[in-house]
């Protein structure tokens, strides 16, 4: 009904006194009875997130010892697609975003966000938007959960300088629908954000694995010569489907308008990559690919092979990112940079910095 069928018409017969008291009697109740129910409309409900929390959520700080400069970020984030209507899935793993869009992305190792795909995360931070990152494996570099710890400590607090916001983060472990293990922090007050361990064997760059998970890796599983991979801080083992139901799982669940990725195998751009990235370029394209709503939004990033592509980020965009990375290096004791000039002279990595190479399907050149 349109606003103009409610407008009251002029009163042909004047009202007894004892009527128009009792009209106004019946509006004080019904606005009385309207009240409530808003009331209860807008009262917080339970949290998801908690509920499905287990009790030993605990918090993360991820505090400097010593402070670190916040980098400038662009202020002119890079447009991002309308996000799709959100799926009712029932998952653990669903976090609603109040800010609007969600974008969502999932790696090979911490620290290949912030290497390959600045300035894109930290221009949807800075434009309000919320980021859920994954990382698949521990890289753990056969060395044990004190580097595994050390390493996610340093993406943490890389976050925390990319969101301009230092502080605790809060920890939940939780199981998937799928069955998949998932430990995730979030920093306190602010929803936006959430990082997401799997921790499962980093598998080397020779695609052996280490001695120390027992020589097991991604692409074994990938490929079938294993039937399932184990996390290495001793976590249940999933399988192939499993894995694959997992990742369309976090998809369908947080409905990303974006989701950054690696190269997957058979594309041109993948020859040279570190076999975890490839596998799990391939694993996100199978699963998240496969959703006809999410497809669209799936940006593939060139990983080691993008030192042979023209250097594409400079000025204040590559200051931002490589202080991001330096923050981050703090942790990791095998690549440390002190300075800026520290961090883009260290082998390849100083060139994979300065580059950043987004590839949707149609610019994968699979063969």
């Amino acid at each position: 009904m349109s606003r103009a069928d409610l407008r009251p018409r002029p009163a042909r017969r004047r009202l007894s006194a004892g009527l128009i008291a009792a009209l106004a009697m019946a509006v004080v109740v019904v606005s009385a009875v309207a009240g409530v129910f808003a009331f209860a409309l807008l009262r917080p409900g339970g949290d998801p997130v908690a509920a499905s929390a287990s009790p030993s959520a605990s918090s993360v700080s991820t505090k400097s010892p010593s402070a670190q400069p916040t980098p400038a970020v662009s202020d002119t984030p890079s447009a991002t697609p309308t996000p799709p209507p959100t799926p009712a899935v029932s998952s653990p793993a669903a976090q609603p975003c109040e800010a609007g869009a969600t974008m969502l992305t999932v790696w090979a190792h911490p620290d290949d966000d912030i290497i390959f795909a600045n300035p894109m995360i930290s221009d949807a931070l800075a434009g309000g938007e919320c980021v859920r990152t994954v990382f698949v494996t521990a890289g753990d570099a056969g060395k044990g959960m004190g580097y595994v710890k050390a390493r996610e400590l340093g993406i943490l607090r890389a976050y925390n300088a990319m969101r301009k916001n230092d502080g605790l983060w809060d920890a939940q472990e939780f199981d998937l629908s799928s069955g998949l293990h998932v430990r995730r922090l979030s920093p306190q007050g602010d929803a936006r954000v959430s990082v997401l361990f799997l921790r499962l064997p980093d598998g080397n760059i020779t695609d052996g694995g280490f001695s120390a998970t027992g020589y097991a890796t991604l692409s074994k599983l990938w490929d079938g010569q294993s039937a399932t991979l184990a996390p290495i801080d001793g976590g249940p083992a999933v399988s192939r489907d499993q894995l694959v139901a997992s990742i369309a799982e976090l998809g369908a669940a947080l409905a990303p308008a974006q989701t950054l990725t690696h190269i997957p195998r058979g594309s041109a751009f993948a020859p040279g990559d570190h076999p975890d990235h490839s596998v799990v370029g391939s694993l996100v394209r199978e699963a998240i690919g496969a959703n006809a709503a999410l497809a669209p939004g799936i940006r593939y990033f060139v990983g080691y092979p993008s030192q042979n592509l023209p250097r594409n980020l400079d000025d204040a965009t590559l200051d931002a990112k490589v202080d991001t990375y330096r923050i981050y290096t703090q942790q990791d004791d095998v690549i440390r940079c002190a300075d800026r000039s520290a961090c883009l002279k260290t082998r390849k990595f100083g060139e994979w910095l300065q580059r950043s190479y987004p590839k949707t399907e149609d610019e994968l050149q699979l063969g």
